[in-house]
C-alpha cells in the first residue's frame, strides 16, 4: 500500500461534453501518469467508485448539477474530515496502477467540489476545461430536455462559481477544448509543466475540431454574450485565441514554465 507521500491526484474538471475525458487522456499518457481504466462506470468516472461523497441519480445531472447548492463542496462542507479521505483512498486505490505518481480523476462533479478535494487532498493539482457555451448547449441537448438559452445560463454560473472557487485553490490551470484542437503540441506541453513532467514525444496527434459538427449554434443573448467573454468566448462559437489564464501553483518555476509552454510558437 503506497503511503500518502508516494503520489498526488490531479482532478479534471469541467461540464458534461467540454473534453475532460479528452483531457484526461492526454494527461494519464504523462511518464508517471496514471487513470482509472476499465471500470463499469460511465467514461471511467471516480465519482461512481466510492462511497464516501454520496454520488446517486440525482447527483451529477448534465447541464443541471453544478447550479444545485447541496453540491457545491468547500472546506466548510460536513465531509470536510479525515474519514472521508481515507475512504476515497481506499474505494480509488485499486483502480490505479500501481506505481503512478500522478493519480488523474476526471468527474465532472469535480467542478464544484475543488475546495473540498484541496482540503482532503492538500497537494492535489486541478486541470479545469472549458469548451465554448454554444457547443456545449449544442452537444448535450439531445440528451436533456432542458430549453438552450437554460443550458447556457447554466454554463455561465457554473464557471462563475468555479472561477471563484479557483481563487482558493493552490495549483489549478485552465484548457480551452478550442485551444488544444488549435494548438494540441503547446496544450500538451503547459499540462506537463503543470504536473513538473515532460509529454512523451509522438504524441502531437491532430485533435478534431468537435465543434465543427455544430456550424449553426445556437444564439447567446447579449448579456450571455457579455459573461461569456470572461474566458474568450464570442457569438458564434467564435473564440478568442489571445486569451489566457494565469496558472496557479506555489513554485514559481512551474507557473512560469507552463505559461511559456501555452504561449510558445509553433
Amino acid at each position: 500500500m503506497h503511503h500518502g507521500s508516494d503520489y498526488r491526484y490531479v482532478f479534471v474538471c469541467g461540464l458534461h461534453r467540454s473534453g475532460t475525458s479528452l483531457v484526461s487522456r492526454i494527461v494519464s499518457e504523462f511518464p508517471g501518469a496514471g487513470a482509472i481504466s476499465h471500470a463499469a462506470v460511465p467514461e471511467n468516472e471516480g465519482a461512481y467508485l466510492q462511497g464516501a461523497i454520496p454520488h446517486h441519480a440525482r447527483s451529477g445531472i448534465p447541464m443541471h448539477f453544478a447550479t444545485d447548492p447541496a453540491q457545491h463542496m468547500t472546506e466548510d462542507h460536513p465531509l470536510n474530515r479525515l474519514d472521508t479521505r481515507i475512504r476515497l483512498e481506499q474505494d480509488w486505490s485499486p483502480w490505479y496502477p500501481p506505481q503512478c505518481r500522478w493519480r488523474v480523476e476526471k468527474s465532472p462533479v469535480n467542478l464544484i467540489r475543488m475546495r473540498l478535494l484541496q482540503q482532503l487532498f492538500p497537494m492535489a493539482h486541478f486541470i479545469v476545461v472549458l469548451r465554448h457555451p454554444q457547443a456545449v448547449a449544442a452537444a448535450v441537448a439531445k440528451w436533456v430536455d432542458t430549453p438552450v438559452p437554460a443550458l447556457i445560463d447554466h454554463w455561465l454560473d457554473a464557471h462563475d462559481l468555479a472561477l471563484t472557487d479557483m481563487s482558493y485553490l493552490h495549483a489549478v490551470t485552465v484548457i480551452r477544448y478550442e485551444d488544444l484542437v488549435r494548438r494540441p503540441a503547446q496544450v500538451r506541453a503547459g499540462l506537463a509543466a503543470f504536473l513538473d513532467t515532460t509529454a512523451p514525444d509522438g504524441t502531437n496527434d491532430v485533435i478534431r475540431d468537435g465543434n465543427a459538427d455544430y456550424p449553426n449554434p445556437p444564439d447567446m443573448s447579449a448579456n450571455q454574450a457579455s459573461r461569456a467573454a470572461i474566458w474568450g468566448y464570442g457569438p458564434h462559437c467564435n473564440t478568442d485565441t489571445a486569451w489566457q489564464f494565469a496558472p496557479r501553483h506555489p513554485l514559481r518555476d512551474i507557473r512560469e514554465g507552463v505559461a511559456q509552454a501555452y504561449s510558445s510558437q509553433d
